[in-house]
């Protein structure tokens, strides 16, 4: 028997025909009793969305016993064929009590009916669901789960209201006002990824190069400390007046004369030398001590090198100067005695006082005249700074220096020179006489602060400042920076007499008055009786 012919008699009875009611002609007779009969709507209307016009009149009741409240149906004959569903996906030997619930086909087509039209992929997703929960299925009349019999008496409609009948594909399609938020496509996840890879990379570098900056001075700047010798070739280096040590370091290693600045200085500092001007041979790769001995002129088979010290007279000045170039005394003293062609003014007899003190050095073979116009150069170039660019002004002011350079000490150059300056103005102390013994022992043509009375009144020393007024005709001996720079700008005093009253010490006092000198000159007497032989 077909399972159709098992639906039809399920149900109860209908009027007019006496044969039992199908399972959709109970659910029309549900919806009509749920709307109290008005505007019921036809089950066909369900199933092919068209509602068929009403009859004139319903078909009159069978039996009094059996009027309905509602209207009558139409017959079985004129029920739409249902539309055409995919196979069922019920397999009665997948489940073993299938006996117990008959999941027909016509159970199929009855429980689609109630679902708005969907697409096969909805209808699919719905039966699928069906098959996996039995419990999201809507709440129908048990006959719907497959119950061989229908009670009409024990069917409460009221307790199934329309509002309480859970649309079975409401939790399988999303809402129609819902958005779909779309994965990003290849392109823009390979730029993310490429994005992220660059500034992980970017964080890498910095953060090495930071590092580095740390790392550095413990690592070590990667430069070799030293050269291994002797080295190649010829470099020329000057050193100009006033460059410091870093600035000559920096240019040896440029130069590839040494490996490493830092450690070169190091070398020359350790050395004790002091860096003078001049003009210097090295060779290319040099160790640092090598090249530590030509900048302190030691090595003197490359570079002709020389050092005047301040106070030196200008013969003592022309034997360095021979012995450190090679060149003779005579030549040199030759050049000196014509000072007009170094500028001088007519009235300087020879380069005395106008020879730098200092260290020199000048490539093998420089002349003689090049020598002593570069000492020379060095002496006016400090009175220019100074303010002083008369020749004569010049000369005079080097007197003075010489005079301070020989007498100051370790005594303020400025006081020495302002004390000088005061002993030439008139005045009821010294009458315009300098009174310097320097002068006097300079003029004697020698050291020794020790004169007999009768050389102190010799007029014939055109150098003796007690017997001669005013500056003696030349400077003494060779000032240094400082002295030149005290007898361009003097300092403003009332003194007129100074002494030194300790030889180690070179502690020198000033007097303002003679009685006040000729005290300090005692207390220089008394050292000199206590130290023997010091003072001849």
């Amino acid at each position: 028997m077909s399972p159709a012919n098992i639906d039809d008699t399920s149900g109860p009875l209908g009027t007019g025909a006496q044969r039992p009611l199908t399972r959709k002609e109970l659910r029309a007779r549900e919806k009509t009793l749920n709307t109290g009969g008005q505007n019921a709507v036809p089950e066909q209307a369900y199933e092919t969305g068209e509602v068929p016009p009403q009859p004139a009149a319903p078909p009159a009741a069978a039996s009094p016993a059996t009027e309905s409240t509602f209207a009558p149906l139409p017959g079985a004959g004129d029920v739409p064929a249902a539309p055409q569903t995919p196979p069922s996906i019920h397999d009665d030997a997948a489940h073993p009590d299938a006996a117990a619930h008959h999941h027909t086909d016509d159970y199929q087509d009855d429980h689609l009916d109630d679902v708005t039209p969907l697409t096969d992929d909805v209808h699919y997703a719905h039966q699928e669901a069906h098959i996996h929960d039995e419990t999201d299925v809507p709440d129908y009349p048990e006959s719907v789960h497959g119950h061989s019999e229908y009670e009409a008496t024990d069917y409460h409609p009221e307790a199934h209201p329309e509002s309480a009948h859970v649309d079975p594909v409401a939790g399988i399609l999303p809402a129609a006002s819902s958005e779909v938020v779309k994965r990003p496509s290849k392109k823009v996840r390979r730029r993310r990824r490429l994005l992220a890879l660059f500034l992980t990379l970017a964080v890498f570098v910095t953060a090495v190069a930071v590092g580095a900056q740390f790392l550095k001075p413990l690592l070590g700047s990667g430069k070799p400390s030293d050269f291994p010798g002797p080295g190649t070739g010829e470099v020329r280096v000057t050193v100009a007046s006033g460059e410091g040590t870093r600035s000559v370091a920096s240019e040896l290693e440029n130069q590839r004369v040494v490996a490493n600045a830092d450690t070169f200085m190091q070398a020359f500092h350790a050395s004790g030398a002091t860096l003078s001007p001049g003009d210097y041979v090295f060779k290319t790769e040099m160790k640092n001590a090598d090249a530590v001995n030509v900048l302190a002129g030691k090595d003197k088979s490359k570079v002709i090198y020389f050092a005047l010290s301040a106070g030196l007279r200008i013969s003592e000045s022309l034997q360095a100067i021979s012995e450190g170039s090679g060149i003779s005394v005579q030549q040199l003293q030759a050049l000196s005695n014509q000072p007009a062609q170094f500028g001088l003014p007519a009235n300087a007899k020879n380069l005395e006082g106008y020879l730098a003190p200092g260290e020199y050095r000048f490539p093998l073979g420089t002349q003689a005249k090049d020598i002593l116009q570069a000492l020379v150069k060095a002496t006016t170039d400090e009175l220019v700074s100074q303010g002083i660019t008369d020749p004569a002004k010049q000369y005079q002011a080097v007197i003075v220096a010489s005079i301070v350079q020989a007498e100051g000490g370790q005594a303020d150059y400025g006081d020495v020179a302002g004390a000088i300056y005061n002993r030439l103005k008139p005045n009821d102390q010294t009458g315009g006489f300098l009174q310097v013994d320097s002068a006097v022992t300079y003029g004697l043509g020698t050291r020794s602060f020790n004169f007999t009375d009768e050389q102190r009144k010799d007029k014939s020393n055109p150098y003796n400042t007690y017997a001669n007024p005013g500056l003696p005709p030349g400077p003494i001996g060779s000032p240094g920076k400082t002295a030149i720079d005290a007898a361009a700008r003097p300092k403003t005093n009332d003194y007129l007499y100074w002494v030194t009253i300790n030889l180690d010490t070179k502690e020198t006092k000033f007097a303002k008055t003679l009685a006040e000198h000729n005290a300090y000159v005692e207390q220089y007497n008394a050292w000199c009786q206590a130290n023997a032989g010091r003072c001849t």
